[in-house]
């Protein structure tokens, strides 16, 4: 079983051993409650070689007051077995107080990027995005991290951030995972109601018509994409956009590459989702 270490200078001087040995180091950072998608950046790294290290931390900093900090799935031991399995060579799991000690008050903000697609919603989510991640980069000292295309905002304000503050880490984002039926794979899936399960995958099949139609202007293709989410039984649309696929801002054609981005909730549960769009 792979081991799990809770400190900061536990996973370091697992790295260092690994670097003695002339390995480079793998890193994939997450919130826990792992399932297929995780595994996949977990072999990602392990195909790459070298030392692979997988965080297991639920970051407070990135939960606004009414989110659901409390209530996000924690299954350690499920954790380790997917780890375990997809090649994981050490698990870092810190506590709140291990990451954050007390009176820490320096934050990490990647502005403009951040004011976008789920920036209006999530107050303040970026920020404790950008922090965590920097602080678990300057733990790991990784060579590659990697993410998921699904989260798409996100892996655009780490690259951001990385690119901006000259960090010897190389960002890479890997494709989304889906369920057989199209839905990407989400740790908050699980809190789906059979019925909203049922209906979840006509997201990805609104985002795929809006990728396929010949039609260019974007304010027809967010009309037509709004339309079909909102279509969806029990569907609450937060946002759907079409952006510019690099700085996230809004665009009137598709001239360059663009990211069809959308947020919807079945019942309680925030589902997000995204395909780009090539000229």
């Amino acid at each position: 079983m792979t081991p799990v270490v809770t400190t900061i200078a536990g996973v370091r001087a697992a790295v260092v051993d690994a670097r003695r040995r002339g390995l480079e180091v793998g890193f994939v950072p997450t919130m826990g409650a792992l399932h297929a998608g995780h595994a996949a950046l977990v072999r990602a790294a392990r195909a790459a070689g070298g030392f692979v290290v997988v965080s297991v931390f639920v970051n407070p900093t990135q939960f606004g007051p009414a989110e659901d900090f409390g209530k996000y799935p924690r299954a350690p031991d499920a954790d380790r077995a997917v780890c375990a399995e997809a090649g994981a060579d050490v698990v870092f799991a810190p506590t709140a107080a291990e990451m954050y000690p007390a009176r820490s008050v320096t934050f990490v903000e990647v502005t403009e990027l951040d004011r976008e697609l789920c920036g209006p919603s999530r107050p303040g989510h970026f920020r404790g995005v950008a922090t965590v991640v920097l602080k678990l980069f300057n733990i790991v000292l990784p060579d590659r991290a990697y993410f998921g295309a699904k989260d798409y905002q996100q892996a655009r304000v780490v690259t951001q951030m990385v690119r901006d503050l000259n960090v010897p880490v190389t960002v890479m984002v890997q494709p989304t995972v889906r369920e057989a039926d199209g839905l990407a794979m989400s740790s908050r899936n699980r809190y789906l109601s059979a019925a909203d399960r049922a209906a979840a995958p006509a997201i990805y099949r609104a985002l795929q018509r809006v990728r396929d139609r010949a039609e260019r202007d974007v304010a027809e293709l967010e009309a037509g994409l709004r339309a079909e989410l909102t279509a969806i039984p029990g569907a609450r649309v937060d946002y759907a956009r079409i952006v510019d696929a690099e700085s996230l801002q809004p665009v009137t054609g598709v001239e360059r590459p663009v990211v069809a981005a959308v947020a919807v909730f079945l019942g309680t549960t925030r589902l997000i989702d995204n395909v780009v769009i090539d000229t």
